[in-house]
């Protein structure tokens, strides 16, 4: 999962990317609203942390830019401003949630972890596929298969957890590189290819499907009906 945050602050930017990372997310930062508003249009995130005052371009209006321009990733807003008039407008300018100034980063890990969750269809932290033979913990990292644990690698579990979020739905290697490693990835590599084998040998070796020349499908596709 790939994370997007939005803090002038340089040494609570330090924090929260480091706690992040930590929880084994990707994480990328800016430091004002300029530079901000052009990742979340330029890059593919799965969450932003968005602080309200910051400088050259408020949060309010990076938000009512991103949510005109039809981007609809989910947003928690920051804020040392005290009034709820301003939380109000944080989220009718289309923020998802917000956390206030003072806080503690194991609510952040929280609220990021519910966000993403809502987004893409699923209400628990327990994640199961293949018949319920594979599952996966959001909230303390943890695999298990057939009731044994798996033992991933940090780049293991990043992939897994992606897929199992879009379960059924084909993922393309671009999508997927996007999603797990940092910026300055080579994209061209086929390290992709070799993570997603090592994946299969540690879960089920058909679980995880080629589909040439689209990418990779966990599940079957979803019925319309």
């Amino acid at each position: 999962m790939r994370i997007l945050v939005i803090e002038d602050n340089a040494e609570l930017t330090r924090q929260i990317k480091s706690t992040l990372e930590h929880a084994l997310y990707v994480v990328d930062v800016a430091f004002d609203g300029e530079e901000g508003l052009f990742l979340g249009e330029t890059e593919h995130y799965d969450a932003v942390v968005l602080d309200l005052g910051l400088p050259k371009l408020d949060g309010i209006d990076v938000m009512e830019r991103w949510r005109a321009k039809g981007n609809d990733v989910p947003v928690l807003i920051l804020t040392s401003r005290h009034t709820w008039r301003e939380k109000v407008a944080g989220l009718r300018a289309g923020a998802d949630d917000y956390l206030a100034k003072p806080f503690e980063f194991e609510e952040l890990l929280a609220r990021l972890e519910a966000l993403i969750r809502r987004a893409t269809g699923h209400s628990s932290p327990i994640m199961q596929c293949d018949c319920g033979r594979v599952v996966l913990d959001t909230t303390s990292a943890r695999v298990t298969m057939e009731g044994n644990l798996v033992e991933l690698t940090a780049l293991e579990y990043r992939t897994l957890e992606y897929l199992m979020q879009h379960d059924g739905q084909v993922i393309s290697k671009t999508e997927l590189t996007e999603h797990i490693y940092d910026q300055d990835f080579d994209r061209d590599s086929n390290v992709i290819e070799v993570l997603i084998n090592r994946l299969r040998g540690k879960i089920c070796a058909d679980m995880i499907k080629t589909r040439r020349g689209l990418g990779y499908q966990l599940g079957e596709p979803k019925s319309d009906a």
